[in-house]
């Protein structure tokens, strides 16, 4: 079977026993505070196992991109080294939400596997949770004689809570679990130790494919276990391992998964995959990567120095450091593979192929950047291995990755290169120091819900009101204490709210929670797991009472009004520039708006103008909101509604309408364009390669803006008395003051001459007949630097060293001459590290040339004094 067949065969299978076939949610999570990524099936449907919201489905099925770079046998470094494990991998799964259990889901697992799949019965193990003498938890003994009708008793093997105990975290849904094992080795292999010895036992070949997890507890913040009211199925099949094992393969990357890539990889550099241990690892990781990539891209993520963007940064370079390496790709090459990628997997997530062009323009302009980096942290290397003497300290190894970006496996290769070793304990300590203080700064304790009185269970879905009213009656169903390094805060969550989560690129409501004479004031709001959580820096005294729940209305309103001009400004940006243009990311905030674009070339001045003048021109026709709600997503697409990439939406949306522009949003709008009011655009920049962004601003801030240029206008009117012609005016200043520049200039670089000429005469020959001068002069710190450069080479056997005091701050410089030097061996640097301390300042530079500034303009007499006794 192919891939393709392999998974649609998956998705049938449970179709036939009634599982409604869902899409893949995004890679990139958006509104789940514990997660960067979609790291397993289950993470879309979290909200239900909370018992956020009710399940609209009973049965579900999926195939789900997913993504892991950490945890049990998901570290990055070890990915591609091995044969089965992967950063972005696909997961299929099955959920029942209160509907079949066990019994079923052992049933579908073992019919799928065994008839449609047809893998030998006598290759497959099970195993089931053993107990657990903490949890006070018994044996999973139903699981095991469920099994017991497909397999004999050896093959059904019990594990620990490590093994066979899923959680979703330290805190949450949790339960037993059954996992499949398929052992695909040689029967001269088999024949030497039986396969149960094997399993769990990290082989290559006896590896787990399946999950099956029954969730029935909730772990509590104090460790213990709470029944839930309602039992759930969660599986995850990993559809890599199971093409694998269905092709008849010995590794994932055998497969038709990965061979594609790897095959244009080979070609590229001129290799035959399979041939040479290195460069086969380096092909995995490069095919391996690439998919996480082009995937996180596509759904909206770009690389970065922080969270989420940082990861994907992370994941690129690796790829492009083996190439490097052990490829010899000295050239981008990465971003020509994601065509082959796109062809591969596009049918089955469309966003590859709609998303082509700009996934292989972000990786190439990444690649470009880090081959630079590779380039300059080679040269750093270099430095650092003339100036050390046998290891290189780990120190300097790490400073070399965390300053420059230069990876610890390139200086160890490096260093080898030369005989040298790299203190890798020291490295390791600095990283881990590293890592401990950025732990140290981001530890949160969050404590367990707390269901207030009359709540029912506290798990209801909260009624957002905010379209239509800023202000209503409310009761708070759940709260929870949320500690960290700034101080504790408290997340509540109401049974009805005015109050908008952030989502959508839009900030969250602030306001407060009013009960008589007390108010308690919201200054965030976010949507975790479906839920909308009120932030707040106090709890409110009596949690039972009824609340007036009173969004902030001038924030919100302001909101809004940027909130709309961004649909317009996409209306009027799409028709202008062309209809590849698409929302790549926002921000909508009180004051400000931001908006990033697919667009592979700058937007002019001339264009922005235009765009400027129609979203005004739109704003001014006052058109009225046509909000549509619940609409069915066929229905909102053949309106024209655009959807984005990205995010994920359900049967029914929101379509959001001013005129011809038209698009599904959840955020808060004006009731008519004309509120708004003025509109101006501030900035327009590059943010990555093919997306723009543009910066606006509206209303009250466009006003003060406004303002205060045309304040600025009188202001320079005034100046130059109220001149006919004020632009012609100021062009004339202008350009009388870059005449009086260049006499200034011309005046300094005479100064230089006459010094070069008369200051040798005063030099003074010191014991070893070289001429030291010391001299305070009146220059600028370029005249220095020009002066410092002249002598130096007019005069090699010469130390000059020269100060200065610019607007009462002093300065220092330092040229060695390469005679003088020879002979003693000094350093410009060395100087002017000692002699700086006396102006309380520092510098660097040369060995023949350095400067310092400092903030003692006092001290200078006894620096240069101190410079004369170091150099004579």
């Amino acid at each position: 079977m192919t891939s393709r067949e392999i998974r649609q065969a998956f998705l049938d299978h449970f179709a036939n026993h009634g599982h409604t076939i869902v899409p893949s949610a995004p890679m990139v999570v958006k509104d789940d505070p514990t997660l960067m990524f979609t790291n397993a099936g289950m993470n879309q449907f979290k909200d239900l196992f909370l018992g956020n919201r009710p399940a609209q489905h009973k049965r579900i099925a999926d195939t789900q991109k997913c993504l892991r770079v950490s945890g049990k046998h998901n570290d990055l470094e070890e990915v591609g080294i091995d044969t089965y494990h992967h950063t972005m991998f696909e997961m299929l799964g099955n959920w029942s939400f209160g509907d079949y259990f066990k019994k079923d889901a052992i049933d579908w697992a073992w019919d799928l596997l065994a008839n449609v799949y047809k893998i030998d019965k006598a290759n497959i193990y099970v195993t089931y949770f053993g107990g657990d003498k903490n949890d006070k938890l018994d044996p999973d003994e139903e699981t095991r004689g469920l099994w017991l009708k497909y397999l004999p008793a050896e093959r059904i093997l019990p594990f620990s809570r490590k093994d066979n105990f899923w959680e979703m975290g330290d805190t949450g849904p949790c339960g037993p679990c059954t996992e499949i094992h398929v052992d695909v080795r040689t029967a001269e292999e088999k024949a030497l130790k039986p396969g149960h010895e094997l399993v769990n036992n990290d082989h290559p070949q006896v590896i787990e494919i399946w999950n099956n997890v029954f969730m029935q507890f909730e772990r509590k913040s104090d460790g213990s276990l709470q029944t839930l009211p309602a039992q759930h199925v969660d599986t995850g099949m990993g559809f890599e391992r199971l093409c694998m094992v269905l092709q008849g393969k010995r590794s994932n990357y055998d497969t038709d998964v990965f061979q594609p890539l790897i095959q244009v990889i080979a070609k590229q550099c001129g290799r035959n995959y399979g041939a040479e241990e290195k460069a086969d690892i380096a092909m995995r990781v490069i095919a391996d990567h690439l998919r996480a990539i082009s995937f996180a891209i596509a759904d909206g993520q770009l690389p970065s120095n922080t969270g989420a963007g940082y990861v994907i940064r992370r994941i690129l370079r690796r790829a492009v450091r083996y190439g490097y390496s052990f490829l010899g790709f000295n050239e981008p090459f990465m971003h020509a593979l994601a065509p082959t990628l796109a062809g591969q997997m596009g049918d089955q997530f469309p966003e590859l192929k709609k998303q082509q062009a700009i996934v292989e323009s972000v990786i190439l302009e990444e690649e470009k950047a880090f081959l630079r980096t590779l380039e300059q942290g080679t040269k750093r290397l270099e430095l650092a291995l003339a100036e050390t003497k046998g290891t290189i300290p780990g120190e300097k190894a790490f400073e070399l990755l965390d300053t420059f970006g230069f990876p610890i496996d390139l200086t160890q290769l490096m260093a080898r290169e030369e005989g040298r070793d790299v203190d890798m304990v020291g490295f390791e300590a600095e990283l881990k120091k590293q890592k401990d203080r950025s732990r140290a700064a981001t530890a949160v304790t969050t404590g367990d819900w707390v269901v207030s009185a009359d709540a029912g269970m506290g798990r209801g879905e909260t009624e957002f009101v905010g379209y239509d009213d800023l202000v209503c009656e409310s009761r708070i169903l759940r709260h929870r204490k949320v500690s960290s390094k700034s101080g504790d805060q408290y997340q509540i969550v109401l049974d009805r709210t005015p109050f908008y989560a952030e989502g959508g690129g839009q900030v969250g409501d602030q306001g407060w929670l009013i009960n008589g004479g007390e108010r308690v004031e919201v200054i965030d709001t976010k949507r975790e797991n479906q839920l909308i959580v009120h932030y707040t820096k106090s709890l409110p005294k009596d949690v039972n009472a009824t609340f007036t729940a009173q969004v902030d209305a001038s924030r919100r309103n302001l909101t809004a009004r940027n909130h709309t001009a961004t649909h317009l400004l996409h209306h009027v940006l799409r028709k202008h520039l062309g209809t590849h243009v698409e929302q790549k990311g926002s921000l909508v905030a009180p004051d400000r708006l931001r908006f990033d674009i697919s667009h592979f070339t700058k937007v002019t001045n001339e264009e922005l103008l235009i765009i400027e003048r129609e979203v005004n021109a739109m704003i001014t026709e006052d058109i009225v909101f046509d909000d549509r709600r619940n609409v069915p997503i066929a229905e909102a697409k053949t309106m024209g509604a655009m959807a984005l990439f990205g995010e994920k939406y359900g049967d029914s949306v929101r379509v959001v309408k001013f005129g011809p522009s038209v698009e599904l949003c959840g955020g808060t709008h004006v009731p008519r364009t004309g509120v708004i009011g003025p509109f101006r655009i501030v900035s327009e920049s590059a943010l990555a390669a093919g997306i723009r962004r543009i910066e606006a601003i509206t209303s009250v801030e466009a006003e003060r803006m406004i303002n205060e240029k045309l304040a600025k206008l009188d202001a320079i009117n005034t100046l130059l008395q109220h001149p006919t012609d004020l632009v012609q005016a100021v062009k004339k200043l202008v350009e009388h003051n870059d005449q009086l520049s260049k006499e200034l200039e011309k005046a300094a670089r005479e100064k230089v001459r006459n010094y070069v000429t008369s200051l040798p005469a005063k030099a003074k020959r010191n014991d070893k007949g070289l001429n030291v001068l010391v001299q305070q002069l009146d220059l600028d710190p370029q005249g220095m630097k020009d002066l410092g450069y002249q002598l130096r080479e007019q005069h090699p056997d010469m130390a000059f060293v020269s100060g200065s005091v610019l607007d009462g701050k002093p300065l220092l410089a330092v040229s060695i001459g390469r005679d003088y030097a020879a002979a003693t061996g000094i350093k410009a640097t060395d100087i002017i590290k000692q002699i700086s301390m006396e102006i309380k300042g520092g510098g660097g530079g040369q060995p023949d040339f350095a400067t310092a500034g400092g903030k003692e303009a006092g001290g200078l007499a006894s620096a240069l004094k101190k410079a004369e006794a170091l150099l004579n």
